[in-house]
C-alpha cells in the first residue's frame, strides 16, 4: 500500500515511523530494530514506545514490541462505518455453520482488500488472509467482487497495473481481467482458483448499499483444492451477502440515537 513518508522532524511523524515499521511479516520487533527501520535514535524510540504502550498503541512482549489493541480498534472504527462488522457477524457465523469452511468479510481500501473478519474451525484452510490484513484486489475472490462493482476510475487504475503475479494462475493480463470482471457482475459472484495461493479455492458475493449498485463489502467462503468445490457454495454465499445487504442498509438508514447526556 502506498503511504506518505513520515516527517521525522515532528513528534507525530516519528511516532508514525515507529508504527509503520511493524509489518505482517515482522509483527514483533526489538527496540534496536524499530530504531533502525524508523531511522531514529534509540533514545527517541525508547521514549516514544513507552508512551505508545501507555496508550495501547503498542504492546511490550518477549522479543520487543508489537501493535496494540488500540490500533485495531481505531482501524475498525475507520473501516466499518455504521457497525458493518457488528451487523455482519451473525451472518458470517451462520455461513460458517452451513459450509464448515473458512469465511471472510472484506472491504475496499484503495487498491486493496482489507479483511475485517475471518472465521474458520479446526480444519481451517491455510490462507494468506488475516483479520486486519490486506491483499491485492485482482487475485482474490473478494477483491474481484469489489473491483467489479467499483467506479470506472478505480477499475482503470488497477487494470493499468502493474498486476502482481502471486502464482502461475494469477490474472495479470489487463484485457483478460477486465472481461473477467464483467462476468463477475453478470453472475453476481467471483471465484478464485489458486490465484493468491496455490491449493486455495474461493467464491465471494457482494454486500450492497441501499441503492443496490455499490458494493460496500463482500463475503467469501474458501477451501482447499481436492476437498472444496466453490461452485457448491454459490447459493449459500449469495444468500448470506443478500441478507447482510438488507440488514445493513436498513440499519444505516435508521437515525442514530443521541448519546449525549
Amino acid at each position: 500500500m502506498l503511504r506518505a513518508t513520515p516527517d521525522l522532524h515532528s513528534v507525530l511523524g516519528k511516532t508514525m515511523a515507529i508504527l509503520w515499521s511493524l509489518t505482517a511479516d515482522d509483527p514483533v520487533l526489538s527496540l534496536a530494530e524499530l530504531a533502525r527501520r524508523a531511522d531514529l535514535p534509540k533514545t527517541t524510540v525508547h521514549r516514544l514506545t513507552g508512551e505508545l504502550v501507555g496508550h495501547k498503541m503498542l504492546e511490550r512482549v518477549d522479543g520487543g514490541y508489537r501493535l496494540g489493541s488500540a490500533v485495531l480498534e481505531l482501524g475498525l472504527r475507520a473501516l466499518v462505518g455504521r457497525s458493518l462488522l457488528e451487523v455482519a457477524t451473525p451472518f458470517l457465523q451462520d455461513l460458517y455453520e452451513r459450509t464448515h469452511e473458512t469465511v471472510h468479510l472484506g472491504v475496499l481500501d484503495g487498491t486493496e482488500v482489507i479483511y475485517l473478519a475471518k472465521i474458520g474451525g479446526h480444519r481451517q484452510t491455510p490462507t494468506p488472509s488475516r483479520t486486519g490484513g490486506r491483499m491485492p484486489l485482482h487475485c482474490t475472490a473478494i477483491g474481484k467482487v469489489l473491483l467489479a462493482y467499483a467506479d470506472a476510475e478505480l477499475r482503470r487504475g488497477v487494470l493499468a497495473g502493474p498486476l502482481e503475479r502471486r502464482t502461475q494462475h494469477t490474472m495479470i493480463a489487463p484485457g483478460l481481467l477486465d472481461r473477467h470482471l464483467d462476468s463477475v457482475r453478470k453472475q453476481g459472484v467471483a471465484f478464485e482458483r489458486e490465484e493468491s495461493k496455490l491449493g486455495l479455492l474461493c467464491v465471494a458475493a457482494p454486500v450492497f448499499d441501499r441503492n443496490g449498485t455499490t458494493a460496500v463489502a463482500a463475503i467469501s467462503v474458501a477451501g482447499p483444492v481436492g476437498r472444496y468445490r466453490p461452485e457448491s457454495h454459490v447459493e449459500a454465499v449469495k444468500a448470506a451477502a443478500a441478507a447482510l445487504s438488507t440488514t445493513y442498509s436498513r440499519n444505516a438508514a435508521m437515525p442514530r440515537a443521541d448519546k449525549s447526556e
